[in-house]
């Protein structure tokens, strides 16, 4: 395994570079490309997921809420806790102002991506719609973007499995509840008992299909982000002479080069938008899989909705999880990379008490993780081998689980990281390529809108 582990750093080493470019570069060229149009209309964004722009007989199977809260299900959870914490390890509180700008351009990828997915899509015999990069990329490129898609599946079915949801859910209930202390047990095989029980719950939801996962999902998501928010709340109202120095702190060590690990000021940069990117997933491709089902014909419609999701899950959790961390002070006393810095900071701030919070917290981000990533598999591999096939993921992920559980957390955050590269680039190729389709969509809905 730690062969492995190191043989995945070094391609990784590559990745993060190709990363950069595309996510970084490809964002900056959206957003010009779009003059700030989407930026404008968040507003009316908020009004489409709310159901107050619906209109009856459009095409889709979920509605603009399930598909958000699927998306956010998937994203708002231990990205935005476990990921912001191993962000500061690797590279100090800097690190979250790049994340930050990371998910603002991300903002604007997951317009077009997902708008994308409602403009190009297909409808089965059975009725059921088929979206997502794939689908975008062979109706619209052709044999150029069947290659493409092609590509994109085969990094899906890796980058989609549960590996680091799992693998810190499992690190926070043995660093919690220590279960070696009440049986003599080793902690490997805590690890695998626990994966088994996960291995359970998942298979009650997952073999259900869309839609049940969107159901459960859109049950779940309000209440694990409320109980973050409260306890977070909570601390900010015990410490509120801390919030404003803890953010200063971050823009001063954004371009400061002694903090900046892994190669200076760029390194800094990478680590920024790595987090970033698995917290959020703009430019991964993951996000319009789910916002392809929507029931809408208005292709910038969906793409507003989507937007909505970077700003939910980095812009405002991610910030919170990083002040929690820097007002603790568990940034410069933490030596272990993971959700552990996440946990001696609750711990700290509520009474001894906290870490036992967050668990529950985490538990219920990463069920709901679990549920949805699922779906994505399912679709990579529906599209390379049929239907028959696709159904056949479930039970690669459901088994992945037991081993993931047991895996170090460097092995799992540098398969990912190779894993969302290599889906970023095809997915980014496509969604440049077909911008300006996006954006003759996009003008078209917002006369629309100016008429009315």
């Amino acid at each position: 395994m730690d062969v492995v582990t190191g043989v995945l750093k070094q391609l990784v080493g590559v990745s993060e570079w190709i990363m950069l470019v595309i996510i970084i570069g490809g964002g900056l060229f959206l957003v010009g490309y779009s003059r700030f149009k989407p930026y404008r209309y968040i507003r009316h964004a908020i009004g489409v997921v709310s159901g107050k722009h619906d209109k009856g007989g459009e095409t889709g199977e979920v509605s603009h809420f399930q598909a958000l809260a699927s998306v956010v299900a998937a994203t708002v959870g231990l990205g935005n806790i476990s990921g912001v914490a191993i962000a500061i390890y690797s590279g100090g509180p800097g690190v979250v102002f790049w994340m930050w700008l990371t998910a603002m351009l991300g903002a604007c990828i997951k317009f077009y991506s997902c708008g994308l997915s409602v403009l190009y899509r297909e409808v089965d015999e059975q009725g059921q719609v088929k979206a997502g990069p794939m689908y975008y990329m062979k109706i619209a490129l052709g044999k150029k973007g069947k290659i493409l898609a092609v590509f994109f599946c085969l990094a899906g079915l890796v980058g989609v499995l549960p590996a680091f949801t799992v693998n810190q859910l499992t690190q926070t209930i043995v660093e919690v509840v220590n279960p070696e202390s009440f049986y003599q047990i080793g902690e490997m095989k805590w690890r695998f008992i626990i994966g088994v029980v996960l291995v359970v719950l998942t298979s009650m939801v997952i073999f259900g299909g869309l839609k049940k996962i969107v159901r459960v999902a859109s049950a779940m998501v309000p209440f694990m982000v409320l109980l973050y928010f409260l306890s977070a709340l909570l601390i900010m109202v015990l410490n509120p002479d801390k919030i404003w120095p803890s953010l200063m702190l971050i823009f001063q060590e954004a371009f400061n080069l002694n903090t900046a690990v892994n190669g200076g000021l760029w390194g800094l940069v990478l680590i920024g938008v790595q987090r970033a990117v698995f917290s959020n997933e703009s430019g991964i491709g993951t996000a319009p899989m789910y916002h392809g089902q929507s029931r809408t014909d208005e292709p910038a419609k969906e793409g507003l909705v989507a937007m909505l999701g970077p700003f939910i899950d980095t812009i405002i959790v991610c910030s919170i999880t990083a002040v929690i961390i820097i007002i603790s002070g568990a940034h410069e006393t933490t030596e272990t990379n993971g959700i552990v810095m996440t946990l001696n900071a609750f711990e700290k701030l509520l009474f001894g008490y906290g870490d036992v919070l967050l668990m529950i917290t985490v538990f219920v981000f990463a069920i709901s993780t679990l549920f949805t990533y699922s779906y994505y598999g399912t679709k990579c591999l529906t599209y390379l081998g049929g239907e028959k096939v696709g159904r056949a993921y479930n039970y690669i992920y459901i088994f992945s689980i037991i081993f993931v559980a047991m895996a170090s957390v460097d092995f799992v955050i540098s398969l990912i990281d190779l894993a969302f590269a290599l889906m970023a680039i095809p997915n980014m190729i496509a969604v440049l390529w077909l911008a300006p389709d996006m954006n003759r969509a996009m003008n078209s809905y917002f006369d629309k809108l100016k008429k009315n």
